[in-house]
């Protein structure tokens, strides 16, 4: 049985996060995929191929991707290269207190280049990133043409 897990699960988006992958076969080439859609339900996704390791596992922070939205050893590769599948579009977090982004990783046999994979993934997983850590209150201001926030912490 295939596994996908993040760690930790539930972070902040500047925090650094660990992917792996677990019961592979051995030089087994997958594709990973991350996804999310925004508050305006427009989806974001990246992709890498990975070649499993004597053991079966994929880790990004150790493994080298192969291709797909990015090459090379990337640990936050999945979550840094999400680009948009409407052109144009840009990830903004407007809600930043009130909700995370979550974000879906998963993993297919072999190279997937589909914005839609034909099959179930072999495994997945979800990552909540949030941009305000607990107790931070927003306080919004306005002076003259000036408009921003103020994040205090707890």
């Amino acid at each position: 049985m295939v596994e996908v897990t993040v760690t930790p699960q539930s972070s902040l988006s500047d925090r650094r996060v660990r992917v792996r992958v677990r019961g592979l076969c051995p030089a087994q080439l997958v594709t990973l995929r991350a996804w999310l859609r925004d508050e305006h339900g427009e989806r974001f996704q990246s992709r890498a191929f990975f070649r499993a390791d004597p053991s079966g596992e994929v880790d990004p922070g150790r493994h080298a991707a192969l291709g797909g939205s990015y090459s090379g050893v990337w640990p936050m590769g999945l979550f840094w290269f999400l680009q948009p599948d409407t052109l144009f579009r840009r990830l903004v977090k407007r809600d930043v207190a009130g909700s995370p982004f979550l974000v879906r990783l998963e993993v297919f046999d072999g190279l997937r280049l589909d914005a839609e994979p034909p099959e179930r993934p072999l495994g997945w997983c979800e990552a909540e990133r949030w941009f305000v850590g607990p107790g931070v209150q927003r306080v919004p201001f306005r002076e003259g043409r000036v408009r921003g926030a103020l994040f205090l912490p707890p």
